[in-house]
């Protein structure tokens, strides 16, 4: 069966046991808008509910995965309340992804960064081609990361590296995310499509339903701590809005300088 659905942000394609889900804001580097949010929210539990799909692919209309959150929304809709309400669903949107009972692959060509290089890391195999540019890169704001990132990365490459990571917030290409493990395969620029192809029809040649299990398992075992974590980066993401340190990042990626930061 081959059905496509286009929301306002998100392009669905199935076919047979793959759901191909595209990100589509390319004119704003898939930033991760309120819409963009909802609506794969929306697609991710449709495509829970449905038996027939085994494997989700995830990617980016456009020159890249995704820049991240919208700093433009993030202004706009500044208020207290607006900004509680945007982390709520950002949290049921990672929880979603992180135990969505298929295999999630993420292909990432361009640039991954911030919430949107969070999305990838809950997906259970990754996919990069050797330009990327990947960055976990909310230090350069003086914010923390969300989307439960904190979780993510230390199940990756553990928490002394992940400290190193987030306080340094360096972008780094395909290549070099590998060697940290933050990435499972490195394809040449241009290629993503095939080695996505590859690693889906590989997948489906094996018992994937022990595959699911395990990761069932693996995901139970886990879940409340990432919800955990995802509490405590709403609060200190809260507290971390509030700084003098905060406004000076944002005011200085507005006039495109160099933040000069204060501590406070």
């Amino acid at each position: 069966m081959s059905l496509s659905q286009t929301f306002e942000t998100v392009q669905l394609h199935i076919d047979g046991k793959i759901a191909k889900v595209q990100l589509n804001r390319p004119k704003a580097l898939n930033a991760l808008d309120t819409t963009l949010l909802n609506e794969l929210l929306e697609v991710l539990q449709k495509l829970k509910k449905d038996p027939s799909v085994l494997i989700i692919e995830l990617t980016g209309e456009g020159k890249g995965f995704s820049a991240g959150g919208d700093i433009k929304t993030m202004l706009s809709e500044a208020t207290e309340e607006n900004f509680l309400t945007i982390m709520d669903s950002i949290s049921e949107l990672v929880v979603t992804l992180y135990t969505m009972p298929k295999l999630v692959v993420t292909g990432i060509h361009g640039a991954a960064a911030g919430l949107g290089f969070g999305l990838a890391l809950a997906s259970d195999y990754i996919i990069c081609e050797e330009s990327s540019k990947l960055a976990m890169n909310f230090i350069g704001i003086g914010l923390i990361p969300d989307g439960g990132s904190h979780f993510l990365l230390q199940e990756r490459i553990g928490t002394v590296d992940s400290k190193k990571l987030i306080w340094n917030g360096k972008i780094m290409e395909g290549q070099e995310a590998l060697m940290k493990g933050l990435v499972d395969e490195v394809t040449s620029t241009g290629k993503l499509r095939e080695s996505l192809d590859r690693f889906e029809e590989g997948c489906l040649q094996k018992p994937i339903l022990a595959m699911l299990k395990t990761k069932e398992i693996y995901v139970e075992s886990n879940k409340e701590r990432l919800i955990k974590v995802l509490e405590l980066e709403k609060q200190g993401q809260t507290l971390m809005r509030s700084t003098e340190d905060h406004r000076e990042g944002i005011q200085a990626f507005i006039e495109k300088r160099k933040p000069s930061f204060k501590g406070k």
